[in-house]
């Protein structure tokens, strides 16, 4: 399979050199030439979920070099449990908060990092991954590369912006993992990180590549999770679920579109916002306007201009098409406060902030639905704004307590992408 920009004017490459690339040479994502088909997946041979994954993802990777080596990486990054819990008639919550920084961001951070170690030990080569953070892809991201030889990390995260508990996963690692506290919103970071990538001697000459939702080897394996978690809905209830999507960047809403796109028994996807309405203004409008940031409780959703945005409209090329598939409800600070009372009052469990915006949704708009929200963290990362909400404290996940012991280290840097590299 090949894959080609989303610009339309770079030269068409296979998996592996998409995701060392990162962005394509025209500023453009990576997307693939064609989707397959779920139709033949042998569900009833399956017995786990790296099985799954590699079933799911082996065509994407057909005469890649890493299609022999896929068995072995689902197996390394897929090491802890997928879980649908649930939360009324007809309704369950998907969670992606088991692996080790507590949040969905670790699926596609050790796929891609299984990844690039192999594709780097075959090439021989080194190698620097610049990642932009709204909060929980930088911990992720530097919890699945940290230790890897070849692989040097630059992580960019916005001062102010993160929780007290996202900051110290960010900043913990140290080795080869180094942390950038930048002076500016995450918008910011994600502008450093592309006007790095376009700056062309500077990223020959640190072989840079990305390692955010704008990079291949994030996305695919998280349409995995929602072939599963739809798989087994429509076994448990005889329907195909709506499926609502905490959304900021929109990386893990495109992977979703990608499954729904491959044949997963998806009634529906919907977004939901926090007060950052690009994407909801967009579809009432018709018009697109990327636009800064605002600050919310959910801040890893804060994201005014959404890179992956250039993905959906490479899949739904005009506004009619979009607004077919394209479903998206903003949710204010006030109303995921009152979310998260509201559902542990009824039945003691507790959300986070952004699952709380699609738990909103859910609510106000698809009460009567077959439906999975999707809950991207568990909520002791945000224990300042949850448990003041629940009146108790949270547990403290095993995986999270052992980072929060560990020193940090970091530098504060202004709005340039040139000072990553003084």
């Amino acid at each position: 399979m090949f894959y080609t920009s989303t610009r339309k004017n770079a030269p068409a490459v296979r998996a592996s050199d998409a995701i060392m690339q990162g962005l394509a040479p025209d500023g453009g994502l990576y997307i693939p030439q064609s989707f397959p088909s779920l139709s033949a997946l042998p569900y009833g041979e399956i017995s786990s979920y790296p099985e799954l994954a590699f079933e799911v993802l082996a065509p994407f990777f057909e005469e890649d070099p890493l299609l022999e080596l896929l068995p072995e990486i689902c197996v390394d990054a897929f090491n802890f449990p997928v879980s649908l819990h649930p939360l009324g008639e007809q309704q369950m919550v998907l969670e992606l908060f088991g692996g080790p920084t507590a949040a969905f961001k670790d699926f596609g951070a050790r796929f891609l990092a299984a990844s690039m170690e192999q594709i780097l030990r075959q090439r021989g080569e080194q190698l620097t991954i610049l990642v932009a953070t709204s909060g929980d892809t930088g911990g992720a991201v530097a919890a699945a590369f940290a230790g890897k030889e070849r692989i040097r990390v630059k992580v960019l995260f916005p001062k102010g912006r993160v929780s007290d508990r996202q900051k110290q996963q960010l900043t913990c690692w140290g080795g080869n993992i180094e942390a950038y506290e930048v002076d500016g919103s995450f918008d910011d970071c994600q502008r450093m990180v592309k006007e790095a990538f376009m700056d062309k001697g500077l990223s020959m000459a640190h072989n840079l590549s990305s390692a955010n939702s704008i990079n291949l080897g994030r996305l695919l394996p998280q349409s995995v999770y929602y072939v599963y978690a739809s798989q087994v809905f429509e076994k448990a209830f005889g329907a195909k679920p709506t499926i609502i999507i905490p959304s900021g960047n929109v990386g893990n809403a495109t992977a979703a579109y990608w499954a729904h796109t491959m044949g997963a028994p998806i009634d529906r996807i919907v977004l939901a916002l926090n007060a950052n309405r690009t994407i909801a203004d967009y579809l009432a409008s018709g018009e697109y306007e990327g636009r800064s940031s605002v600050q919310t409780l959910a801040n890893a959703m804060d994201v005014g201009d959404p890179s992956n945005m250039e993905r959906l409209f490479a899949l739904y090329p005009t506004i009619e098409e979009m607004r077919a598939m394209l479903t998206a409800y903003s949710v204010d600070d006030e109303q995921i406060r009152h979310t998260i009372g509201e559902v542990y009052k009824e039945s003691g469990y507790i959300l986070c902030p952004h699952t709380a915006t699609a738990e909103r949704v859910r609510r106000d708009y698809f009460a009567d639905k077959p439906s999975i929200i999707v809950a991207t963290a568990h909520p002791a990362k945000f224990e300042q704004t949850v448990e003041p909400l629940v009146g108790k404290s949270i547990d403290i996940p095993e995986q999270l307590a052992a980072l929060l012991d560990k020193p940090t280290e970091y530098r504060s840097i202004g709005p340039d992408y040139r000072a990553l590299f003084a």
